[in-house]
């Protein structure tokens, strides 16, 4: 697939960033990912989400050279985690094997040393003039967070990069609409919790409903309404088929406003409520159902066991 069927989002310094981003952190951190972004590339991704706090830019950068793709057809984002700034960015450059990067994030709150967001945005700025990245945001920014930045200087945010999906976006929902106001782009990774976290919750009929209606899955469904916000999808996997299915939702059709409504009540009634089996916690009625049905077939089981020890002739008990 052309990595030009992806759509991009404008952002307010005026650069565009693809809407779909294959991400290299949660269970590839410290892993070498250099095959898994080749596949990336070769299915039909050109955004690539990276981070020193991943341990694998030194991998992005081999597939990147691998891919032999030329670098004005890629979007290449990696993320501040702590010391100097303008050092890290260059240690992050030489990694990569790049000269510029597309987007620099702080990458969390945990960055931020004594409280001071403010001077840490000031040397995030200081990369962009010296163009070592064309853009410059942050992640895992909380709205108060957000208020201090933008009150702080003239280059506000370009991305705003957070957990986003349809059970904790009432949540959030002063922080986008804080974004949405100065032009800062959502990224949302976790979007597929609904369906990977939790199970089984009312936004499962609902997804599966749609999902019938536009041809494609339920995952699909939910890149589907991350977009119809207007924010850039951050997801992962290490099956091909998977990067198929993912790159497959620009061929979809659009949800209609009311589907989206409709995913959005259904989140607002939260995930499902954590059910405790034995110690387990099980977050799927199915499992939950399954685990219980375990357990009676057991204290069967165990009760027939018990009648044979006491020799009851209704059971054909091996002596």
């Amino acid at each position: 697939m052309s990595a030009a069927a992806v759509p991009t989002i404008r952002l307010n310094d005026g650069g565009e960033i693809p809407a779909l981003a294959f991400g290299t952190g949660s269970k590839f951190k410290s892993k070498d990912v250099t095959e898994i972004v080749e596949q990336a590339l070769e299915a039909g991704f050109s955004h690539i989400d990276g981070a020193t706090e991943y341990y694998n830019e030194q991998c992005v950068g081999a597939a990147i050279r691998e891919s032999g793709l030329a670098r004005e057809d890629l979007w290449i984002t990696t993320k501040f985690m702590e010391g100097d700034v303008l050092e890290e960015v260059h240690t992050s450059l030489r990694k990569l094997g790049l000269k510029y990067l597309d987007l620099y994030l702080i990458h969390g709150p945990w960055s931020i040393k004594n409280d001071d967001v403010e001077g840490l945005w000031d040397d995030m700025t200081k990369v962009k003039q010296a163009g070592l990245a064309k853009s410059v945001g942050v992640s895992n920014f909380t709205l108060e967070m957000l208020q201090r930045v933008v009150k702080s200087s003239k280059v506000v945010p370009s991305v705003n990069q957070i957990r986003l999906h349809p059970y904790n976006y009432a949540s959030l929902k002063d922080t986008l609409a804080f974004s949405a106001k100065y032009g800062i782009v959502s990224e949302a990774y976790g979007s597929l919790d609904p369906i990977t976290r939790f199970p089984g919750g009312p936004v499962d009929p609902v997804l599966a409903t749609i999902a019938r209606r536009i041809g494609g899955t339920p995952g699909q469904v939910l890149f589907k309404w991350v977009h119809a916000k207007g924010f850039v999808v951050v997801t992962t996997t290490a099956k091909r088929a998977r990067l198929e299915e993912y790159l497959g939702v620009v061929h979809l059709p659009d949800l209609t406003p009311e589907e989206v409504e409709t995913i959005d009540k259904a989140g607002a009634q939260g995930p499902p409520t954590p059910v405790r089996v034995l110690g387990l916690t099980l977050l799927s009625r199915a499992h939950t159902v399954c685990v219980r049905a375990v357990l009676g077939t057991l204290v069967v089981l165990v009760a027939i066991m018990a009648l044979c020890r006491l020799g009851w002739s209704a059971f054909p008990c091996t002596r």
